[in-house]
């Protein structure tokens, strides 16, 4: 274990595990995760490849600043660079789940040079211009239940509509992803879902910009996570470099609903790239009607 500094002298919980000189691979996790919902992952790939993984601001044991200013989109993906930084490592391959997903696509955009390939779960909230305002409106709401009441809110929180198939699937993981979320800082969770979640840009808006993206990426999304499916679609369409893996009769918890199908998407894929495997999309293979008959 170590710590990295970042943005406004913030010190974060970094953890590696596999050989030091392995092909790197960077996780970061969603607003209800730690460096916990990625054991599963780490302890099949640590073998092949040097897992870093890190708590984000506001999640004990790194730093809670209690400055609302030091929490946002752009410090995140600051976040991220500052890891790489403290582990020593110029590139890796980036996991992002949700929230974490957000920043790998940020981080492609703003410092290209960190990010090999990345596997982008889960992430879109927010996205759809006819859900955005409620969205927002949820995040607003999410903010405040966690500063009132946060065993109330993880509870509410992890009885949502795309925690259910992970409650069906494996009710005992489901309970300790309930039980972690209990024990996170209030303060951490109502500045994060204020400013990070409620503020951040609509992926959606980035399409013209991450259709420039030359690096591999992979998106993950369960089919029954209504909140991401269009936006991972809209996605996949704009970036050449991009595939779209939809997971049947999934929420939004893939590496916990299944983490062995998870495990194996994101090592086959890292395979791939460090193979040299991994093609862009052909030219001849849009813009010619549906047949190529028109």
């Amino acid at each position: 274990m170590l710590r990295a500094w970042s943005t406004g002298g913030t010190s974060l919980h970094v953890e590696v595990d596999g050989p030091p000189d392995a092909p790197p691979i960077l996780f970061l996790h969603e607003v209800a995760g730690t460096v916990r919902s990625w054991d599963a992952q780490v302890s099949e790939l640590a073998g092949t490849y040097r897992c870093i993984r890190y708590n984000a601001r506001g999640y004990p044991p790194s730093d809670v600043p209690t400055d609302p200013e030091m929490y946002s989109q752009s410090i995140a993906v600051e976040d991220a660079s500052a890891v790489l930084d403290a582990v020593g490592v110029d590139s890796a391959h980036v996991v992002g789940f949700s929230m974490g997903g957000f920043a790998a696509a940020h981080l492609l955009l703003t410092a290209p040079e960190r990010a090999r390939s990345a596997v982008i779960v889960g992430a879109g909230y927010g996205s759809n211009p006819d859900e955005r305002p409620r969205f927002q409106a949820e995040a607003r709401a999410a903010a405040e239940a966690f500063r009132s009441d946060r065993v109330a809110a993880a509870r509410a929180y992890a009885d949502g509509p795309t925690r259910m198939q992970l409650k069906s699937k494996a009710p005992q993981r489901w309970q300790a992803f309930r039980e972690s979320l209990e024990g996170h800082d209030p303060t951490g969770m109502s500045l994060t879902f204020a400013q990070v979640q409620g503020r951040r840009p609509s992926l959606l808006s980035l399409t013209e910009p991450l259709g420039e993206v030359r690096a591999p990426v992979l998106f993950v999304v369960g089919d029954e996570d209504d909140g991401c499916l269009e936006t991972n679609l809209a996605l996949k369409r704009a970036m050449p470099s991009s595939a779209l893996v939809v997971l049947p009769r999934t929420g939004h918890t893939p590496n916990l609903e299944d983490p062995a199908r998870f495990t194996a998407l994101v090592a086959e894929f890292v395979d791939d790239v460090e193979a040299g495997r991994w093609r862009s999309r052909a030219a001849d293979t849009t813009g010619r009607g549906l047949v190529g008959m028109s």
